[in-house]
C-alpha cells in the first residue's frame, strides 16, 4: 500500500509538470510574420511605389488547450523618448497602420477590413493574410507600422517596414547641446524620409588641447522620419579648471552627417570659494593690526605731550 502512494504521488507529480495550467497556456499565444517554406522573419518588409497594393502574411500561433480569439489591428508606429520602438497609441492611424486591412470571411468570400478578430483552435496555428494599400500621394521613403495583436488582456506587435518608391533623403540635424551633471545632453532630429540608426562621436578640446575623443559607436536609437529624441552622453571626469569646446559628430547610412558643439566652462567653485575666505580672512587681519597699531601709537604720543606741558608749567 505506502508503494502504491509513492507511485501515485510521483505521477501526479509529473503530470503537474508536463501539463502546463490553463492560464499560462493562454498567455502563451504570439503573433509573428509568416516563414512559409523559409525561415523566420524579425519584421514584415514591402516596397511598392505610391498606387499599388501589397500582399503578405502574419500566424497567430496557440499552443494552449482551449481556443483563443486574437484581435488584430494596423497601427502607425513611433518612438520611445530613448529612440526605442513603440506604437501610437493615441488618435486614429493616419499613415501605415491606416493602409494595413485584414482579409475577413464574409459568406463565403474575403472582404477587407481595417481589423479583424480570429478565432484559433488549440494547438493550432492560423495563418492571417493582410494587404497594405500605399495611397496615390504617399511620400517617396520609409513608413514604419505596425501590426497589434490582442488577446487574454495583453498584446504582441509585428512590426512593418514600409518602402515607398522614389529618392530616399537621409538627413539628420544635432540640437539643443548642453553639459550638466556629468553628462552631455542633446537632441537629434530625423529630417529625412529615412528610418535612421545614427552613430556618435565625442570629443572635447581645451585650452592646452584635447580632453576628450571617443571614436564613433552605433546608438541604440532607430529614428522614424520627423521623430525627435532626446539622449545623454555620460561623462564624469572632466577638467576641474578649463575652457572647452565639446563637439558631437553624428552620421548614419546614406550620407547623413550632422555636427554641433557647446562651450563649457570647467571652474573648482569650492577652491575658489575657499580661498576667497582665506584672502578676506589675511585682509581682515591686516585692517586689525593697522588699527593696532593706531591706537599704540595714540596712546603712546598722548602722554609725553601732557608731561611737557607739566614741565613747562612748573618752570
Amino acid at each position: 500500500m505506502p508503494y502504491v502512494r509513492v507511485l501515485c504521488c510521483a505521477v501526479g507529480a509529473l503530470l503537474s509538470l508536463t501539463a502546463p495550467p490553463a492560464a499560462a497556456a493562454e498567455d502563451g499565444w504570439s503573433v509573428v510574420p509568416s516563414a512559409g517554406t523559409g525561415t523566420g522573419r524579425p519584421y514584415v518588409y514591402a516596397e511598392g511605389t505610391p498606387g499599388t497594393v501589397l500582399q503578405d502574411t502574419v500566424s497567430v500561433l496557440n499552443p494552449g488547450a482551449r481556443p483563443l480569439t486574437v484581435r488584430l489591428r494596423g497601427a502607425d508606429a513611433d518612438s520611445t523618448a530613448r529612440g526605442g520602438f513603440s506604437v501610437r497609441t493615441t488618435g486614429r492611424a493616419r499613415d501605415t497602420g491606416a493602409w494595413i486591412a485584414f482579409a475577413e470571411e464574409r459568406g463565403g468570400h474575403r472582404a477587407p477590413a481595417g481589423a479583424v478578430s480570429v478565432r484559433i483552435p488549440a494547438r493550432t496555428r492560423a495563418d492571417v493574410p493582410f494587404s497594405v494599400s500605399v495611397p496615390p500621394g504617399a511620400t517617396p521613403g520609409d513608413h514604419p507600422g505596425a501590426i497589434v495583436a490582442s488577446a487574454g488582456g495583453r498584446s504582441a506587435t509585428v512590426r512593418v517596414r514600409l518602402r515607398v518608391g522614389g529618392p530616399a533623403l537621409p538627413a539628420l540635424t544635432v540640437e539643443h547641446v548642453t553639459y550638466h551633471g556629468g553628462r552631455v545632453s542633446y537632441e537629434l532630429v530625423n529630417r529625412g524620409n529615412t528610418v535612421l540608426s545614427p552613430k556618435l562621436a565625442v570629443r572635447a578640446d581645451g585650452v592646452l588641447g584635447k580632453v576628450l575623443d571617443r571614436p564613433p559607436r552605433a546608438l541604440p536609437v532607430e529614428l522614424p522620419p520627423g521623430r525627435r529624441v532626446t539622449l545623454t552622453e555620460p561623462w564624469r571626469d572632466p577638467p576641474a579648471l578649463d575652457a572647452v569646446d565639446v563637439r558631437l559628430t553624428v552620421t548614419a547610412a546614406g550620407g547623413a552627417r550632422a555636427i554641433a558643439s557647446t562651450p563649457v566652462r570647467f571652474v573648482p567653485w569650492g577652491a575658489v570659494a575657499g580661498a576667497g575666505c582665506g584672502l578676506a580672512a589675511v585682509a581682515a587681519l591686516l585692517v586689525v593690526r593697522r588699527r593696532g597699531r593706531r591706537t599704540t601709537d595714540d596712546r603712546t604720543c598722548a602722554p609725553a605731550r601732557t608731561e611737557a606741558e607739566w614741565t613747562g608749567a612748573v618752570s
